[in-house]
């Protein structure tokens, strides 16, 4: 069996998103007999990420500055906010390269069954970027489940009364997708999302 400080790594590999024990104990295995050429360099990248990450106070975005880089690139559209629950959403938005406004990450969604309420959210912050002069609109890129859509009314009810449109992203079907394959959900949405060809 693996010695103390291997069965740690593994341990620890195992915590990540996507590994369980059997990958975690493949990747620990990689990692060892590669000492020089993949352990060693990861352990100085992480070590040189975890010093130099920050979370943009302005978004919630991490880069190695504060604001953020999109939020300091004077490029982007100020007017328009996209608001995401987490990086991973931002940057998945990023790899399209069809937006270029500014951004909000909220770090989570509303959800009173789980005592999770606009407090426990930057939800104050959003509002208050929100009813800037300069905001025209606030864009809703949110998960199209019940916590989702609470979020998504609760940010639109609190902007009421602002010059600030509130939009949502359409829901529906994928590009490629095949009608067979959804969920109804799905076809509804793009039903209901229906333009004209």
């Amino acid at each position: 069996m693996a010695g103390v400080e291997i069965e740690a790594l593994i341990r620890q590999l195992s915590k990540l998103p996507g590994l369980g024990p059997r990958s975690a104990r493949r990747i620990a295995l990689a990692l060892i007999k590669r000492k020089e050429t993949l352990l060693d360099p990861l352990v100085q990248t992480l070590g040189t990420a975890a010093a130099a990450v920050k979370v943009c106070q302005t978004c919630g975005n991490f880069d190695s500055c504060d604001p953020c880089s999109i939020c300091a690139d004077a490029r982007r559209d100020g007017s328009v906010i996209c608001v995401v629950e987490d990086v991973a959403d931002l940057w998945a938005l990023e790899r399209t390269a069809a937006f270029r406004g500014r951004y909000h990450v909220t770090g989570g969604l509303l959800s009173p069954l789980d005592g999770i309420g606009p407090q426990d959210l930057k939800l104050d912050r959003l509002i208050g970027r929100a009813k800037a002069p300069e905001v025209r609109e606030v864009i809703m890129a949110l998960s199209a489940t019940v916590d989702g859509q609470t979020t998504a009314h609760y940010i639109a009810e609190r902007l009421q009364g602002t010059d600030t449109t509130v939009s949502g992203l359409a829901h529906g079907m994928p590009i490629g997708g095949e009608l067979d394959y959804l969920d109804d959900g799905t076809i509804s949405a793009a039903l209901r999302a229906r333009r004209p060809v």
